[in-house]
């Protein structure tokens, strides 16, 4: 089967590209550094002359939600049209749980948006949203620092690894697509708060955790449940003390 998976020298494509080509696909990587542009359509006819299906795991240069937006709504429209002219047969994106219930960060709008790009058009789909990663957590507490101070919304938190992730991204290459939205969580739920205080306690490292109901998540309020899946959800297999293991 040949795959294409765009933004393939990112965080998740640089470990979804090898994953399947060690499953006996042929994946290639499609990015700016191979001569493809989503953005501005470069290379996109050629890149997809021969795939069966397209995996799209991009971010924009800039998180700022104008930026986002323009990004999402460009490059998905661009990547919509060429995959229609390819015959391509499923069209498989990374979201975010909870992007359509956080409406006041302007990242999640443009997810959304993107999302709902990719419901009106022609290419079957499979939506995949997952919650953050056990990697991100410390750019969660890097932005949420203010003199060495991290102020955190004490919600419920079910973050989920990187790698059970790909995983499940590999599988709906080669399952039928449900035009349909599927999300993934961890297996445990925390605290934001507390399972950022236990990684930095593991990292010995000198931040101080502070619950602050008020506190911003990325310029966006959150609710109890705004970080976790509501209802139905796949959930990975790897709990944090595994996670954590692994690192050291």
């Amino acid at each position: 089967m040949n795959i294409v998976v765009v933004g393939g020298r990112g965080v998740v494509g640089s470990k979804l590209v090898p994953k399947l080509n060690e499953q006996g696909h042929h994946a290639v990587s499609a990015s700016r550094a191979t001569g493809m542009d989503a953005f501005t359509g470069e290379g996109l006819a050629d890149v997809l002359a021969d795939a069966h299906v397209v995996v799209e795991v991009t971010n924009p240069p800039s998180f700022e939600a104008a930026a986002a937006m323009k990004f999402f709504d460009t490059s998905t429209r661009n990547l919509l049209s060429a995959e229609s002219d390819a015959g391509v047969q499923h069209h498989i994106v990374l979201s975010v749980v909870g992007a359509d219930r956080m409406t006041d960060n302007g990242y999640m709008r443009a997810k959304v948006a993107q999302e709902r790009l990719i419901q009106a058009g022609r290419v079957p789909y499979t939506i995949l949203r997952a919650t953050q990663f056990f990697e991100f957590i410390n750019t969660i507490v890097d932005v949420s620092t203010v003199n060495k101070t991290v102020r955190l919304a004490p919600v419920l938190f079910q973050p989920i690894a990187l790698d059970n992730v790909v995983a499940v991204l590999a599988d709906m290459v080669v399952s039928t697509p449900t035009n349909d939205i599927v999300d993934l969580a961890g297996p445990e739920v925390f605290r934001l708060h507390e399972v950022a205080q236990r990684l930095l306690t593991i990292q010995q490292s000198p931040g101080r955790i502070v619950t602050d109901s008020e506190a911003l998540y990325f310029g966006g309020r959150l609710n109890e449940r705004s970080l976790v899946p509501v209802g139905e959800h796949r959930t990975g297999t790897t709990r944090f003390e595994e996670w954590v293991n692994r690192q050291t």
